[in-house]
């Protein structure tokens, strides 16, 4: 056991993060999202049964988020709505990013199918519980100063 890590991340997943650099993305996708398939042979961690927000802020935990980028945070928007609108695996992200000093503009909303250009340039995949559609999102890594 190690002092003061969130329990939800496991050896693999930590050796993962502790593994990416600065600028790399790691995305969190649902339970629904087509993983294996995008992942084309980056790292997949799979944590069933937790939370978009859960993993998100488990991830959180030991990365920093880029300050250098305008929008170091993304999601996937759902489709066929106003920009505005937002699910609720969503608005717990965005109320948790807030709370790690990220403001709401720095996180961007990306069409589905965007999302999944963008997925296959993240350096890892993790594969949350989520149940509700939509609810993938990904983060930037910055440096520790």
């Amino acid at each position: 056991m190690l002092k003061g890590i969130d329990p939800l991340l496991t050896p693999e997943l930590l050796m993962h993060l502790s593994a990416m650099g600065h600028g790399e993305w790691v995305a969190v996708v649902d339970a629904n999202f087509t993983a294996d398939f995008l992942s084309a042979g980056k790292p997949l961690v799979r944590l069933p049964g937790h939370s978009l927000e859960r993993v998100s802020r488990a991830v959180l935990s030991v990365i920093p988020l880029a300050d250098d980028m305008a929008c170091p945070a993304a999601y996937m928007r759902v489709c066929h709505q106003p920009d505005t609108h937002r699910t609720d695996a969503q608005l717990a992200v965005l109320r948790l990013l807030q709370a790690e000093g990220i403001a709401p503009e720095r996180v961007e909303p990306v069409e589905r199918f965007a999302f999944y250009d963008r997925i296959k340039g993240a350096s890892l995949i993790v594969q949350s519980g989520e149940s509700t559609a939509y609810g993938n999102a990904m983060y930037a890594k910055g440096v520790i100063l």
